[in-house]
């Protein structure tokens, strides 16, 4: 059986995607809600929950490409920037749509260069002497 690899970039969009819907959308769509005792509009919990799943995500997926495959901060960067907006629109509420705009763009556009700089470099390096040398070749060489 085998195994698709797991893009953690495009999980990473789509979690930051979801918590923005949450975030915008829910309250003006879904307001009857509390009318039946279901109260996820202003969840504290949930929110801090998306928050720290799209963080978790997002640092191990930027990480892993700034480690193992780019070496770039610019992705890094621009995710924590996202990652600070979202944090701060906790703080001032009064401001969240405000906050909550540039931190999903932010944290999408992070993804969007750290999966394009981890392709970018993967495609473009012909030379043997990064971290991406395969196992076999070092067999090959050494016999």
């Amino acid at each position: 059986m085998q195994f698709k690899k797991v893009n953690w970039d495009m999980l990473g969009i789509v979690t930051s995607v979801v918590c923005a819907i949450h975030c915008a959308l829910l309250p003006i769509i879904l307001t009857s809600l509390p009318l039946f005792g279901i109260e996820i509009i202003h969840n504290r919990a949930f929110e801090f929950f998306m928050i720290f799943l799209a963080f978790v995500i997002g640092a191990f997926s930027l990480l892993r490409g700034y480690l193992y495959k780019h070496h770039q901060l610019k992705p890094l960067i621009v995710f924590s920037l996202g990652i600070l907006f979202l944090l701060s629109k906790q703080i001032w509420h009064r401001w969240e749509i405000v906050l909550l705009i540039p931190a999903v763009i932010l944290i999408v556009y992070g993804h969007l260069l750290n999966n394009k700089t981890c392709h970018y470099r993967h495609t473009t390096s012909n030379d043997t002497s990064g971290i991406m040398i395969p196992v076999d070749h070092l067999h090959q060489n050494a016999g």
